[in-house]
């Protein structure tokens, strides 16, 4: 499930797991102007550099707005409690703490997990993973049909399309890259021209396909104008993004990089390539933009009731054994990176065991190795994907009573 920070200047960010909406009424039209700032305050003068005593987004340098987050869709083996039994029960457990997402580790046939299964992102390829409640493998094929498996019904319409509905929940693919999921309280879409949007409760992530975006959670809204500007308003902080080098923050005239454009979103994935793969544990990732300031391994003050709910969480799963791993994105040295993934991880180790966690953690730094999503595309910059790779995993096998 998506999860987000909420503190005083709270962080919107991909931690949340999104799902799309495929067309009709729910067709972003185009982004909101409202708060489109007019113009540069200094159109001969450039601004003065940033001082360190101006106010900044958490985990951002003053004057750098969040990136709209990149839309994700949920692993479809955590649709039904029969799938993936030990993972949800981590879920339930967790709760609905700030920038922590859990999903089903997936392992292959002797039990190593598969670098890379997890998150679906409704980004790139449109490849989705299926957990069938004993492990088995279905081969959809290419013919038409409906069966019922476990109390899931599934129909294959041949052309890639079909629909899925268990427990209140439903998935539409439409077989041409666009479709829907929605549980009741997640609901996602995503459109053949590259938009598509999430919401859940307060927060909500609209990609309008053309390069601009917008995200809100409660008070706080990100937008993205897709030519370079943007703004940032969290009830308490204003940055402003003029596109042409300038901004301001609170209206302190600031230089910053123009944003880059919001990525199109992939493919929805066909009824075809949703193929049932074993589940072996859970994994809960954690955003290192809530954890940690900018380059720091040393854990935000507001971070640190977080880590003691999840802490408290853990403790009562009991898990004997697990890992805990850092991740970064491709900014910086790979050394520096390196070093940086172990600290983090480390320093969520600690604080774990601090706060009466009794799992034997292996600790590893994958530097930036392993992204989820892509640092780059087309040769652009990708800060949402960044995002989503500057992580902390906690990898913890099934637990059999």
């Amino acid at each position: 499930m998506p999860l987000q920070p909420r503190g005083r200047h709270a962080l919107l960010t991909a931690a949340a797991l999104v799902v799309l909406t495929a067309c009709g009424t729910d067709a972003p039209k185009k982004a909101d102007d409202r708060d489109r700032p007019a113009a540069s305050p200094a159109a001969t003068t450039r601004a003065p550099a940033p001082t360190p005593t101006l106010p900044a987004v958490a985990g951002y340098e003053p004057g750098e707005i969040p990136p709209v987050p990149l839309i994700v869709l949920p692993d479809l083996s955590m649709l039904d409690a029969s799938l993936a039994g030990f993972a949800l029960d981590v879920d339930a457990a967790v709760g609905d703490i700030p920038g922590v997402t859990v999903t089903p580790t997936h392992c292959d046939a002797s039990g190593a997990v598969e670098v890379g299964r997890g998150a679906l992102l409704a980004y790139g390829d449109g490849s989705g993973v299926f957990t069938a409640p004993d492990g088995s493998v279905v081969n959809y094929g290419d013919g038409s049909g409906t069966y019922v498996l476990n109390g899931t019904t599934v129909t294959v319409y041949g052309d890639g399309s079909g629909t899925y509905a268990a427990d209140g929940v439903s998935v539409v693919s439409y077989g041409d890259g666009s479709g829907v999921y929605d549980d009741g309280t997640t609901h996602v879409y995503v459109h053949t021209d590259g938009g598509g949007g999430w919401s859940r409760g307060d927060r909500s992530v609209v990609n309008y396909g053309d390069g601009s975006g917008v995200a809100s959670d409660g008070e706080t809204r990100i937008v993205n104008y897709g030519d370079g500007s943007g703004m940032y308003s969290d009830g308490t902080l204003t940055v402003q993004n003029f596109g042409d080098g300038t901004g301001t923050v609170d209206g302190v005239p600031v230089e910053v990089d123009p944003l880059p454009r919001v990525p199109r979103l992939g493919a929805f994935p066909s009824m075809g390539t949703i193929a049932p793969v074993p589940s072996c544990g859970a994994t809960l990732t954690l955003d290192a933009g809530v954890l940690f300031d900018f380059g720091s391994a040393e854990i935000r003050p507001d971070a640190e009731e977080s880590l003691d709910a999840l802490a408290t969480a853990l403790a009562g799963v009991a898990a004997p054994n697990g890992s805990v791993e850092g991740h970064t994105d491709s900014v910086s040295s790979a050394e520096f990176n390196q070093r940086l993934s172990e600290d983090r991880a480390r320093a969520v180790a600690d604080h774990l065991a601090r706060g009466g966690v009794g799992t034997a953690f292996d600790v590893v730094g994958h530097g930036e190795d392993r992204p989820v999503a892509p640092n780059e595309v087309d040769g652009q910059d990708n800060p949402a994907g960044r995002q989503l790779n500057r992580r902390v995993e906690i990898l913890l096998p099934g637990v059999t009573s």
